[in-house]
């Protein structure tokens, strides 16, 4: 399964995707489709790999399905970055990890 989360969060569709669900609402397909300039088919094919990865389930509401974040499986994927972490911040500030923060050695 590592290797399934792994897979999918290396697609930046895909990372969108989870950026979307991220604000913790459901969404249907159609609303995921809407966000993105491509198919309905491409975008399903999408939440299935995120699905095999178990980082999104769905629930049926009526005639479509829902889809919501489950974060769980991305905590191995922290754990992994753990170990570069004094790469990026040596301090130790989980919140200086990303594009926009400023590396230690521009202070």
């Amino acid at each position: 399964m590592q290797e399934a989360v792994y897979r999918a969060i290396a697609d930046p569709t895909r990372r969108q995707i989870l950026d979307l669900l991220a604000t913790g609402s459901e969404r249907s397909v159609k609303e995921l489709t809407a966000a993105f300039s491509i198919s309905q088919p491409a975008i399903s094919q999408h939440l299935l790999e995120l699905r095999s990865a178990r980082l999104v389930v769905a629930r049926r509401a009526h005639r479509e399905n829902r889809y919501r974040l489950t974060a769980e499986p991305l905590g191995q994927v922290f754990a992994w970055m753990e170990k570069y972490r004094r790469f990026v911040d040596p301090a130790g500030h989980h919140w200086a990890v990303g594009p926009s923060a400023p590396r230690a050695d521009d202070e």
